[in-house]
């Protein structure tokens, strides 16, 4: 009986790696199939489930609201968002495709909710993420490397109306 559970284990332990492998290649590689499967899935699966704390304070994600390019439809979307010292760092492990990085792009401006407290942002820039190492964790920094992240969005708080209210 323990040999065929170690035989198990073992040929489980090799499948993770070899989808780790893949993966890893994929996000290197920039490959659209598996890009846009993770976004689908993310949309669909996790990010629901990351609303629910984005934005509050201690939370992981903080939540970029957005309005649709054609639609005029108010998003709002989880992100993680680094506080720089004029505005957020917000690293695109999908690139510039994602359609809230577009609709932020396109309207020039944005709302991020960080840590319980709601911020307009403007002047959004697609940077090399190599423009935000100083606001990121080693870790973070490691793992951009490791999997072919190359893009960041820097967007400016505006200071007319930066801290608006608490979210609650």
């Amino acid at each position: 009986m323990w040999r065929q559970f170690a035989r198990g284990a073992g040929s489980l332990s090799i499948a993770l790696i070899a989808l780790w492998v893949l993966f890893t290649v994929a996000m290197r590689t920039k490959f659209r199939p598996v890009l846009d499967g993770l976004r689908r899935t993310n949309r669909r699966v996790f990010n629901p489930r990351t609303m629910k704390t984005a934005g509050r304070p201690g939370a992981y994600a903080s939540v970029v609201r957005h309005v649709g390019r054609t639609t005029g439809t108010r998003y709002e979307t989880p992100v993680v968002a680094r506080p720089t010292d004029n505005g957020f760092a917000i690293v695109l492990p999908y690139g510039t495709r994602a359609d809230w990085v577009r609709n932020v792009l396109a309207a020039g401006h944005a709302v991020i909710v960080n840590e319980g407290t709601t911020y307009r942002v403007d002047h959004p820039q697609v940077r090399p993420v190599a423009a935000a190492d100083a606001h990121l964790a080693p870790n973070e920094q490691r793992n951009h490397r490791l999997y072919g992240i190359g893009d960041v969005l820097l967007v400016r708080r505006d200071d007319g109306e930066s801290v608006r209210r608490p979210a609650g």
